[in-house]
């Protein structure tokens, strides 16, 4: 096999700047199942990169961290709305959308779950998408109630769980 088939049939080891065409879907789609992991960047002010950072460590406490790397490659502080960046594998976010860690785990395990099913090419927005999100939302918080020793930890979710399970969407 001469030395181009060989480099054209490698694993490309970068993963695309933006996953936005079929290509860069495909291309972020094979890394991941190959086991790619981002290097999550927090962007930001200080205080947004604190607040964000403790939400994290709820999210590393409950067994998520991989699955969030896996699909979101920085979290980064805007003015604006708070959303996904799906062509970026980013979480666009405000200093209100982190000023509680629990809620920021929560926001930003939805997030990473849609950008899974984006990069999956399956339903991850409108009614449907957002029913799916919020019930992975629950799932997480259960199991975040059940890792934490953290009492007022244990507490909000427990608040959380209740107010979602009251809504009429689930």
């Amino acid at each position: 096999m001469n030395q181009k088939q060989t480099s054209k049939d490698r694993l490309p080891d970068r993963f695309p700047e933006r996953v936005y065409t079929l290509n860069e879907v495909q291309k972020a789609r094979t890394l991941i199942e190959k086991g790619y992991k981002h290097r999550i960047r927090i962007k930001g002010n200080p205080s947004f990169k604190i607040k964000t950072q403790e939400a994290v460590k709820l999210i590393r406490s409950a067994g998520y961290y991989d699955f969030l790397r896996t699909y979101i490659r920085s979290i980064r502080e805007i003015d604006g709305l708070s959303q996904l960046r799906e062509s970026e594998a980013s979480i666009w976010a405000n200093i209100y959308a982190v000023n509680d860690p629990v809620d920021a785990a929560c926001f930003f395990i939805q997030k990473a779950w849609q950008m899974k099913r984006y990069v999956e090419g399956k339903i991850y927005y409108g009614p449907q998408g957002e029913t799916l999100a919020a019930e992975e939302r629950v799932r997480f918080i259960k199991k975040l109630t059940s890792c934490t020793s953290d009492l007022k930890i244990k507490a909000k979710c427990l608040e959380r769980l209740k107010l979602l399970e009251d809504s009429r969407f689930l």
